[in-house]
């Protein structure tokens, strides 16, 4: 489809209108977009003619621009142009619309905290709960009298009790062993 896609910047003329529809939530609000330009003559900025657009908003967009914008808000709207014409009351009227698909706070001229908005859950994802991961570590088992170990005892770990092994070496008794009385020299 061949659509025109403009991004206008300009203030949030009137406080935006939220209406929750059959086909959803929609919005709607005035934008004024006005030309600044450089007089050469007075050496000053000016500015130049201002042009009304009404943006519309729906669905998700809707109900965030409701909950964030305010008269005088400098933002950026990008969206697909609507020129509409027509007659009333003899006279013959056009207008351009916005049908925006993002509109934003203007960074260039101030600062804004952004909130993640929260979506409402569906309700069939309702019904279908996972349960909760087992983070827990299962505590040890038990140790039996008929287990076998399964390798050298952990010196670290306080549940393991050191096995005490009968010792292959001879025992010395001291009372025994001969007195060493003299020192050995070399030569």
């Amino acid at each position: 489809m061949n659509e025109t896609m403009v991004c206008a910047v300009g203030n949030v003329a009137t406080r935006p209108v939220y209406r929750d529809l059959a086909a959803g939530p929609s919005a709607r609000f005035r934008l004024a977009v006005t030309s600044r330009y450089f007089d050469r003559e007075k050496k000053t900025w000016a500015d130049g003619h201002t042009n009304f657009f009404t943006v519309w908003a729906n669905r998700q967009l809707a109900t965030n621009v409701a909950a964030s914008l305010a008269v005088g808000d400098p933002v950026i709207v990008q969206g697909r142009l609507k020129v509409r014409s027509d007659v009333r009351e003899g006279q013959s009227w056009t207008s351009a619309d916005l049908d925006a698909t993002a509109i934003g706070h203007d960074l260039a001229r101030g600062t804004s905290v952004f909130r993640r908005a929260a979506r409402p859950e569906p309700a069939v994802a309702a019904e279908r709960t996972r349960p909760e991961p087992e983070w827990e570590t299962p505590p040890p088992e038990a140790t039996t009298a008929t287990a076998e170990p399964s390798g050298p005892p952990n010196p670290f770990d306080p549940t393991e009790a050191p096995t005490t092994e009968p010792s292959t070496e001879p025992v010395v008794d001291p009372s025994t062993e001969p007195a060493v009385t003299g020192a050995a020299t070399m030569t």
